[in-house]
């Protein structure tokens, strides 16, 4: 959906959540209304609706008298969520191999490639861009509206923590499964899809509690 069509609530959502997962909003950070109105470029009234939305989804607190607090990043919360987004990635990428296109298996076949070749040169700007390309057309071929909004989420999350902690991580090993996960829906093998999948969220579970010691 381009910006034009957006609601400014739902630019301002977009706008701030963003910010967050980029780390420019700093997490343990307090920021008044007036702030971040000025920095999204976004009025107050509008603003405060994508606020509510951020709080609901647990990136922001509202704090009475004080202002909008960006959540810290808590490891011990990061497993059971990465828990939660498996089994809901599960259900989508088996769905969207059962009902993959053509137009879409023709983006996949050559995307595996790209995100190869992103890890490869240390593209990390890349092999993100490429990654929310994959969310959104798996979330496409699925046709589960209700997966994708229940998980939308927990990318942001999982986004900020690959922000924060990036350094440390094998991007190339996490290309290798990316680019399995593609093949697999790609072939509409429901079963590769599943495996992986699990070894998607099994390696960020491992490298949650690793990062534990960082």
């Amino acid at each position: 959906m381009g910006r034009d069509s957006l609601s400014l609530a739902d630019q301002a959502y977009e706008l701030l959540e963003a910010r967050i997962v980029s780390l420019e909003l700093v997490p343990g950070e307090i920021y008044s209304e007036a702030e971040l109105s000025a920095l999204i470029g976004v009025g107050r009234t509008p603003m405060r609706e994508g606020l509510l939305r951020l709080a609901k989804e647990k990136l922001v607190e509202m704090i009475p008298r004080r202002g909008v607090g960006v959540t810290r990043i808590d490891l011990t919360r990061h497993v059971p969520l990465l828990e939660t987004r498996k089994a809901l990635d599960v259900l989508i990428a088996t769905r969207a191999a059962r009902r993959v296109t053509a137009a879409q298996k023709e983006w996949l076949s050559t995307s595996a490639d790209a995100i190869l070749e992103a890890a490869q040169r240390g593209d990390t700007d890349a092999f993100h861009a490429i990654d929310e390309a994959l969310d959104a057309l798996l979330g496409e071929a699925c046709n589960n509206p209700f997966a994708v909004e229940a998980v939308a989420h927990l990318y942001a999350h999982c986004r900020r923590f690959w922000v924060h902690y990036g350094e440390h991580v094998d991007v190339l090993l996490l290309a290798r499964q990316h680019a399995a996960l593609m093949q697999a829906v790609a072939g509409g093998d429901e079963s590769e899809a599943r495996e992986a999948v699990e070894a998607i969220i099994d390696y960020q579970i491992e490298f949650t509690r690793l990062a534990l010691d960082l």
